[in-house]
């Protein structure tokens, strides 16, 4: 039987506070794990943005707008096909009471230069760029059995 590729569409958003120059993190304790910013899977039927927006709410209970795209994580799956993509948002706008934890983990404002030196989730720290410089817009990357290539950025 023919097996079609799966496509998983996710989000993830830097919300950052110029008043402090902190940014939200959340020590992720289920997948990808480690320090990394709050989102989640796109779900039927959604928009991007309003996925972004709905996973923000549910993980840390701030509502978020004027959303900007960073950029677009990619990789490829070479033994089963399956692609995988991030949009990367950021913004400044954010209202709200933070809650202290989601079931996803606890979540933390830690100071944008301090953020590097942090026990981040792998392959964030090469990501960084993209969120706080705009140094490239996309990142793309090859993984199966036997082999993990290096990620490619654009």
């Amino acid at each position: 039987m023919l097996r079609l590729p799966n496509v998983t569409l996710t989000n993830m958003c830097m919300i950052y506070d110029p008043d402090t120059n902190r940014v939200l993190v959340q020590e992720r304790i289920k997948s990808w794990k480690g320090l990394a910013f709050p989102g989640g899977h796109i779900e039927d039927g959604e928009s991007i943005i309003d996925s972004t927006v709905r996973e923000i709410r549910e993980e840390t209970g701030l509502i978020v707008s004027n959303l900007e795209l960073c950029g677009v994580i990619y990789w490829f799956n070479e033994d089963t096909r399956d692609k995988y993509l991030v949009f990367s948002y950021r913004t400044q706008t954010f209202s709200g009471r933070l809650l202290e934890q989601s079931e996803e983990g606890k979540l933390r404002w830690v100071h944008k230069d301090e953020l590097s030196a942090l026990p981040l989730a792998e392959g964030l720290k090469e990501r960084l760029p993209m969120f706080f410089d705009k140094t490239y817009s996309e990142g793309f990357g090859i993984f199966g059995k036997n082999s993990k290539s290096e990620m490619k950025w654009q």
